[in-house]
């Protein structure tokens, strides 16, 4: 999926809260391997470095790396059950709205699988998505922490 293709077409399949019922089995992984290949990608790609990564562990259903350059750090965070990419400036257990458009060496990710996801789509509401798939477990937990949009709703840190 390529990052200008429009609400409607982005699905929430199973995981993409990080919420399961052992009795659906367990979620899909995104291959942690090629996230950091891509990683290294990018950074040569952006003339940076890869900073600290940081393996996704419960509650939070992200892993999260930095690549810091003469732009300063970006965070990019990669979702631990799906291949989708987005990025920050700071490091969170969750996020809202604190994504911020894709750099232009984003594309490698792209190139190895990747989706990213930009700062628009991400901001989006929910009713502007299929939810189809989602439980009502997982409803529950998206009202109750307040969740409204596709970024918050993808990268967070549930209890």
């Amino acid at each position: 999926m390529a990052m200008e293709e429009n609400a409607a077409s982005f699905i929430l399949p199973r995981g993409a809260t990080g919420f399961f019922r052992p009795t659906d089995g367990p979620l899909p992984e995104t291959d942690r391997r090629t996230f950091r290949a891509a990683l290294y990608s990018a950074a040569r790609a952006a003339g940076a470095r890869v900073g600290e990564i940081e393996e996704q562990a419960y509650p939070r259903t992200f892993h999260s790396a930095a690549i810091v350059g003469g732009a300063g750090e970006y965070v990019v965070l990669c979702h631990a059950h799906h291949p989708w990419i987005a990025f920050t400036r700071e490091r969170r257990d969750w996020y809202t709205e604190e994504f911020v458009p894709p750099p232009p060496w984003a594309r490698v990710f792209t190139g190895l699988g990747f989706t990213v996801l930009d700062r628009g789509r991400l901001a989006l509401p929910l009713t502007e998505f299929d939810t189809s798939v989602l439980t009502r477990g997982e409803w529950r937990e998206v009202r109750h922490y307040g969740i409204t949009t596709l970024g918050g709703v993808l990268f967070n840190a549930w209890d």
